[in-house]
């Protein structure tokens, strides 16, 4: 349930997209709250600045949990984000243990306002193969001894 603390936040992070905008990058902002909802750490999307494609305002505040929070500290944590994640940040977001994503705008919302958004071409992709070689790094890491 999204509260009038939440859409604070969320207002915040339409903010943040607002000034990507005036810095010519892409309309995309995001911020993480800690449980008391005071602002942790802030971020806009600079894909186009940087020149690298994933730099995503979602991907550089989950890459910053798993670097500066406890396991503890980030699962009470809620991210705030102009747009709801797309699937590379969405990954990144469980794997940094993140409590709680809130987004202001759906990506079938962010279609409808800009059709090429969802433009995407289809990954082909084949396998498995080579299980016998590839379980070798796995198991001598996960399971040294064995």
């Amino acid at each position: 349930m999204i509260t009038p603390a939440d859409e604070a936040l969320l207002r915040r992070a339409v903010e943040l997209a607002a000034r990507a905008v005036e810095s010519g990058d892409a309309p995309y902002g995001s911020l993480l709250a800690g449980a008391d909802g005071a602002v942790l750490a802030e971020a806009h999307n600079t894909v186009r600045r940087e020149r690298d494609i994933t730099a995503h305002p979602e991907l550089k505040l989950a890459r910053w949990a798993a670097r500066e929070l406890e396991p503890a500290e980030a699962a009470r944590t809620t991210l705030y984000t102009s747009c709801q994640p797309c699937g590379m940040c969405a990954g990144a977001l469980v794997r940094s243990g993140l409590g709680r994503v809130v987004f202001a705008l759906s990506t079938e919302q962010l279609v409808d306002l800009n059709p090429a958004s969802g433009d995407w071409p289809v990954l082909v992709q084949e396998g498995p193969a080579l299980l016998a070689e590839a379980r070798r790094p796995i198991e001598s890491y996960y399971r040294p001894g064995d």
